[in-house]
C-alpha cells in the first residue's frame, strides 16, 4: 500500500499528482501498490482550494511500504500534529520508504527523519525552513532527491517526478516511460534538475519576444547571433538589442546562454550522452567553451554535475 498524508489545508496536486503516478502504475503492473489518503482526523478533509478528500485515519493504514507526505498552508499546523508525526515516525522505523513533496519536507524535519540528511523542498521555503531546522543539509535548487529511505521533491509538479522516480525503482524505467506518456508529460526531468526555469526568471517571459525564446530553445545548434535574432523579430538588431534588454533584463546574448545552459544541464544529468554531444546539441559547439559556462553558472563543470545526479 502506498499512503499519502493529506491535512486540512493541503495542496490538491501535491496529493493528486504522485497518487495518479500510482494509480496509472497499476494499470501496467496489476500487483502495484494500492493508493490510500492518511489523515490525522478520517474523514473528508479540505485542501487548500476547496476540494474534499476522503481519507482514513493513521490506526486503519494498514501494510504500507511507502508514505508521501503532501504539503500545503496547512503544513505548519501537521508539522505539530503529534498523531501525523508518531504515525509518520513509526512507518519508518518499520522500513517504509518515506517520502514528501514541496513543503511536506517539513512534517519529516519535524519528525526528525531529516537529521543530518540531505533534503529539498520549495525554493520559496528555503530561508523558513533552514531557520527552523538547521540540522538539515537542504538543497534547495533540486527537483527531487534521495538520501537512503527517505526521498523530498521541490514544488507541487516535482512530486509526480518524484513517484515516478519511485516507480522507476519499483517497476522499472520503461513501466516509468509508460506512466509518463499516459499521463502526457512532455519528459521526466531528473532529481538533479534545478527548480528554475531560465524562461521564467526573464522579467517578461509572457510579452512580446517569448515566441522568439521558444524558438530559441528549441533551436540552440544554430549560430544565434544578435542578427540571427532580431532578423526572426523583425527589428533592425540595434533596435532589437535595445528593446530586448529593456523588456527581458538581460541581453540578448546572456538570454541565449542561459537558455543553452538550461537545456545542456538537463542532457548531461539525466542522460549519458557524452559531453561533447551535448556541447554539440545545444549550439556550445566546444566542450571546453560548455565547461567555462558550467564553472560560472554552477561552479562545477558538467562531469561534477552528472556525476552528483547519478549519485543523488
Amino acid at each position: 500500500m502506498i499512503g499519502i498524508v493529506i491535512f486540512p489545508d493541503f495542496q490538491l496536486l501535491d496529493a493528486s499528482g504522485p497518487a495518479s503516478v500510482f494509480e496509472v502504475a497499476r494499470r501496467f503492473i496489476p500487483t502495484a501498490p494500492k493508493v490510500q489518503m492518511i489523515a490525522a482526523q478520517p474523514g473528508l478533509v479540505r485542501s487548500s482550494c476547496g476540494v474534499e478528500v476522503l481519507a482514513c485515519g493513521p490506526r486503519s493504514a494498514h501494510g504500507i511500504s511507502t508514505l508521501v507526505v503532501a504539503g500545503g498552508l496547512g503544513v505548519e499546523a501537521a508539522a505539530e500534529c503529534r498523531s501525523t508525526l508518531a504515525f509518520v515516525r513509526r512507518l519508518a522505523r518499520r522500513g517504509a520508504r518515506v517520502a514528501s513533496v514541496c513543503s511536506g519536507a517539513y512534517v519529516l524535519a519535524a519528525a526528525g527523519l531529516l537529521d543530518g540528511r540531505k533534503a529539498t523542498t520549495h525554493w520559496c521555503r528555503t530561508q523558513d525552513f533552514v531557520s527552523r531546522y538547521p540540522k538539515v543539509r537542504l538543497d534547495p535548487d533540486r527537483i527531487f532527491l534521495r538520501d537512503g529511505n527517505v526521498w523530498t521533491s521541490a514544488g507541487i509538479t516535482a512530486g509526480i517526478d518524484l513517484a515516478l522516480a519511485i516507480a522507476a525503482e519499483d517497476h522499472g524505467d520503461a513501466v516509468a516511460k509508460d506512466i509518463a506518456c499516459q499521463l502526457v508529460l512532455y519528459h521526466r526531468r531528473s532529481g538533479g534538475q534545478s527548480q528554475f526555469s531560465s524562461l521564467l526568471e526573464l522579467k517578461t517571459p509572457t510579452g512580446r519576444f517569448a515566441p522568439l525564446l521558444t524558438w530559441v530553445r528549441e533551436h540552440l545548434e544554430k549560430p544565434l547571433t544578435v542578427e540571427v535574432l532580431a532578423d526572426r523579430a523583425g527589428l533592425s538588431p540595434r533596435h532589437f538589442a535595445r528593446i530586448f534588454t529593456a523588456e527581458t533584463g538581460t541581453t540578448p546574448s546572456k538570454a541565449v546562454e542561459r537558455l543553452r545552459l538550461e537545456v545542456a544541464r538537463e542532457h548531461v544529468q539525466s542522460s549519458a550522452q557524452p559531453i561533447e554531444t551535448v556541447a554539440e546539441a545545444t549550439g556550445f559547439g566546444d566542450p571546453e567553451r560548455m565547461r567555462r559556462a558550467f564553472v560560472r553558472a554552477f561552479g562545477q563543470p558538467p562531469q561534477s554535475l552528472r556525476r552528483a545526479a547519478r549519485a543523488g
